[in-house]
């Protein structure tokens, strides 16, 4: 807070800001701040003379200004110039009460790098991250109040509804199980890499996990009876993340359930067909030592490459050319978006549905509002009754 409070360029106060941030931020939400405002502090310097290319401040920032001062590499000459440049080409503070000032930062909120227009969401996650640190401006009383609010400046339409079309049938989705064993198999007998992940991607399918929690799947946290339904009981997750961005430098930050407080669990019902699938997995491979199911070969945790990677050769072994060219269950992801919409297909009411897939009621129905089917026949029918009546 004191850097910021004696900050007098943008360029000070924003590397205040992340210095600010940064021991109380997860790694992709530091991922996500450093990226958006490397787009947003080069529309924000004067037009000096020897201005570097976009991509050689965007490094400089990533790389270098953009992290707190401990977690900085050395310096090499080229980037110490680059960042001399920003330093004295950066803004005065109070710059950023001028709606052309930051009507010129959002317009750069808008365009990649090459210059064509990035998408929606991700113009949306910059601007969230540019709204904060205008605000922090004003709790410091360095700006009078947010300028954004006063530039009639419309973002792009953000699609936030699942796309019906990655969504997978119950027997598409054993097809992929099953063809998810025969990737890397070599010979009858020997294991693949892919039977080594079946039985996570099942999880994402038959419980609805997100990839993050599947990998971090213990035994400790499954009840898996010899007949009938189990359950698994989560309380921690596995997103993978730049090293850099962590606090242990591994790729992997284990921290809570996304949406859930600290210390809070997630119970999912898991049907007999996944019990049986993880017991036979713990069976044929063993968990790790601190109890987790899913492991790479020397031990680790499964890197997102390696099991999209068994998953896209997957897709080509059970489905047609067609649907392999189609969006269909094209990431690992689409298994859950499948699993939701079977169980609000299935008639299970919103808010249990909500529970097993750790959401929130209100999100649940609008991200999966096209994936219901049977809702135009029902509407149409109660529609025709009105009309003859």
């Amino acid at each position: 807070m004191l850097k910021a409070k004696k900050a007098r360029t943008v360029f000070e106060f924003v590397t205040a800001y992340v210095e600010m941030k940064w021991p109380h931020a997860a790694s992709k939400s530091r991922d996500s701040m450093s990226d958006a405002l490397s787009t947003v502090l080069p529309a924000l310097t004067k037009d000096a003379p020897g201005r570097p290319d976009a991509k050689t401040l965007r490094k400089a920032l990533r790389e270098h200004a953009l992290l707190p001062q401990d977690k900085r590499p050395a310096t090499p000459a080229s980037m110490a110039k680059v960042l001399r440049w920003l330093e004295s080409a950066s803004l005065d503070l109070a710059a950023l009460s001028e709606t052309k000032v930051v009507r010129s930062a959002l317009d750069a909120l808008t365009l990649r790098l090459d210059g064509r227009k990035a998408a929606a969401n991700t113009v949306k996650r910059k601007r969230a991250v540019f709204h904060h640190v205008l605000e922090y401006a004003v709790e410091l009383e360095e700006l009078p109040s947010n300028p954004l609010h006063r530039v009639k400046w419309k973002p792009p339409k953000t699609t936030e509804t699942v796309d019906p079309r990655v969504v997978v049938n119950p027997r598409q989705a054993r097809e992929l199980l099953t063809a998810v064993t025969y990737v890397g198999k070599r010979g009858r007998g020997r294991r693949g890499r892919g039977q080594r992940l079946m039985a996570m991607f099942a999880c994402m399918y038959f419980a609805a996990l997100r990839p993050g929690e599947a990998v971090s799947l213990r035994k400790q946290d499954c009840h898996l009876p010899a007949q009938g339904w189990g359950r698994l009981t989560l309380d921690v997750s596995r997103p993978e993340v730049n090293r850099k961005w962590t606090d242990t430098g591994d790729a992997h930050e284990q921290r809570g359930l996304k949406h859930r407080g600290e210390d809070d669990v997630r119970v999912v019902p898991i049907p007999p067909e996944l019990v049986k699938i993880l017991r036979q997995h713990i069976e044929e491979f063993g968990v790790a030592p601190d109890g987790r199911l899913f492991r790479s070969e020397r031990g680790g945790v499964v890197a997102s490459t390696a099991y999209t990677e068994v998953w896209q050769e997957a897709r080509t072994l059970a489905l047609s050319p067609a649907q392999v060219a189609s969006p269909l269950a094209r990431r690992p992801y689409d298994l859950r978006h499948a699993a939701v919409s079977l169980w609000l297909n299935g008639g299970v009411p919103a808010p249990e549905v909500a529970v097993r897939a750790g959401h929130g009621v209100d999100v649940l129905l609008r991200v999966y509002a096209k994936c219901i089917d049977g809702q135009d026949e029902i509407v149409n029918q109660r529609i025709e009754n009105a009309l003859v009546a």
